[in-house]
């Protein structure tokens, strides 16, 4: 794994990688993923996947699908080819679980091997559960729970805590594996119940979240999305609570053609797979009992990319290094962010750590869309908050830092067409967004070019105070003047100016 140390700002510093490759031989699908950007929260310079299938009728066969390794085998020579085209140091192929149980996978390996030189690895069960669970450890630093990764020939379930992978288990319960099944209340059914119970009393304790990977939990957490006309499109860290998802699963169980074809991006061929999962998600939830159940968008591609990862980047938060990644790359003033977040800290003297780094990575995104039309701008910057791939971040915290964002740029109070996704907050947190948004706009102002000039803010039981301790004779004026009367209408208090 080859990662650049780099400096910026006063105090930041984030660790940069050259591009990495992660070939995913999976049961149903090959995938080519290209790393690029933080360390910490990489960004997806390339992405593609081919569906092929390589694990269909391995239960009655033994052996790979023909016609998949076809496919399989023509997807990998391109990959290897995007490989060099990309001038890709660092590759790692890995191949799950129908690879792994196939009696001619060995051979399969071989061939790839002379007509690619990719060299394989097949992950037995419990490295592909250490390396999904890695990567949602990626994505959620501070996991608790239960990483459930379900692909075409197997599932793995791992439990996460403390930051570190603990208990991994490996069953055959895989989407196309689970599909060769008859019916739901047969013998079928009570085997799918004693498989999952055996895995619980394998892994028995408390399971505050039960963290889903994987394409068909993905299928299914987009048509919970559809049917609850949830506004937030962004699969990585939805939530959904056990009754909720129940009445999903059994809509999807009812094989209704039209509830399966409501999500035009879910593909034919994934469609296929959603039943046979949804009948597992079901036991699953009712066996393991979670308090709460999450979509993670990362798993094992992510997983070898953490393992690479030295521990002391491990435990930095993915969410303000991609910040600080972004403000490198993007701002005019590169270094400002960490200064701003100081600056409007007084605003805020009751937020909790949470509330802290949602301020930070704020303040370090204020920014970066400079370049848009001014007109749209405040748009833009919503858009990129909500929809960006940023780690560590939850549906709400996403919202929080896009309205700050929003304000910082608007002069109206009306969200306009994202008044829907504001309403996920609660009246107080969108209060502070707006005070965010307004400080941020006056210190942009202030700041940038001349940090060592802003001044200090304070507020009190009445009054908003913008303090130049003698040196705002000359810095001063009608535009920080209408800023500042903004920011102390958004508190409603009184703007005061100390020259």
């Amino acid at each position: 794994m080859l990662i650049e140390a780099e400096r910026h700002g006063e105090t930041g510093v984030h660790e940069r990688l050259k591009r990495v490759g992660v070939i995913d031989v999976g049961s149903n699908s090959v995938r080519l993923v290209v790393f690029d950007g933080a360390a910490r929260s990489p960004e997806y310079f390339y992405n593609e996947k081919i569906l092929c299938g390589l694990g269909r009728g391995l239960r009655k066969t033994g052996r790979l699908n023909p016609e998949g390794k076809a496919r399989a085998l023509a997807a990998l020579e391109r990959f290897s080819a995007l490989v060099g085209v990309f001038d890709i140091k660092s590759v790692r192929t890995v191949a799950t679980a129908a690879v792994r149980e196939a009696t001619d996978g060995v051979s399969f390996c071989g061939e790839v091997k002379m007509r690619t030189g990719l060299d394989i690895m097949i992950a037995s069960g419990r490295e592909e559960a250490r390396l999904s669970a890695q990567g949602v450890l990626l994505g959620w630093p501070d996991a608790d729970g239960f990483v459930c990764d379900m692909g075409g020939a197997s599932m793995e379930i791992a439990e996460v805590r403390d930051g570190t992978v603990g208990r991994v288990e490996s069953t055959p319960l895989g989407s196309l594996t689970i599909r060769g099944d008859k019916g739901r209340n047969g013998r079928t059914e009570h085997d799918l119940v004693q498989r999952i119970q055996e895995l619980r009393n394998r892994l028995p304790g408390h399971n505050p979240r039960l963290f889903l990977v994987g394409g068909s939990f993905r299928a299914i957490a987009r048509l919970d999305m559809e049917y609850r006309g949830y506004p937030l499109k962004v699969l990585h860290e939805y939530r959904m609570s056990p009754a909720g998802l129940n009445t999903t699963l059994a809509r999807i169980r009812s094989g209704r053609q039209e509830d399966l074809a409501v999500v035009p991006s879910i593909s034919p061929e994934r469609l296929e797979h959603v039943p046979g999962a949804a009948r597992v998600l079901f036991v699953l939830v009712d066996v393991f009992e979670p308090e709460e159940i999450a979509i993670s968008g990362y798993g094992i591609r992510e997983g070898l990319l953490y393992e690479s990862l030295p521990e002391s980047l491990r435990r930095r938060d993915p969410l303000t290094e991609v910040c600080r990644a972004m403000e490198t790359s993007s701002a005019r003033f590169p270094g400002f962010g960490e200064r701003l977040a100081a600056w409007v800290g007084p605003l805020f003297p009751e937020a909790d750590r949470e509330r802290q780094r949602l301020i930070l990575a704020a303040c370090l995104l204020h920014d970066v869309t400079w370049r848009a039309h001014p007109d749209y701008r405040a748009e833009v910057c919503f858009d990129n908050a909500t929809r960006a791939n940023l780690g560590g971040l939850d549906h709400t915290g996403r919202i929080f830092i896009g309205m700050s964002l929003f304000h910082r740029y608007s002069k109206s109070i009306d969200p306009g067409r994202n008044r829907a996704l504001s309403e996920f907050l609660a009246p107080e947190e969108r209060q502070d967004a707006k005070t965010l948004g307004r400080a941020m706009r006056l210190g942009a102002l202030l700041g940038g070019a001349m940090t060592d000039r802003m001044g200090v803010l304070r507020m009190d039981s009445g009054h908003v105070k913008l303090d130049f301790g003698g040196r705002g004779h000359a810095i001063h004026g009608e535009a920080i003047q209408r800023r500042l009367d903004a920011l102390a209408r958004a508190v409603g208090k009184e703007p005061v100016v100390v020259l």
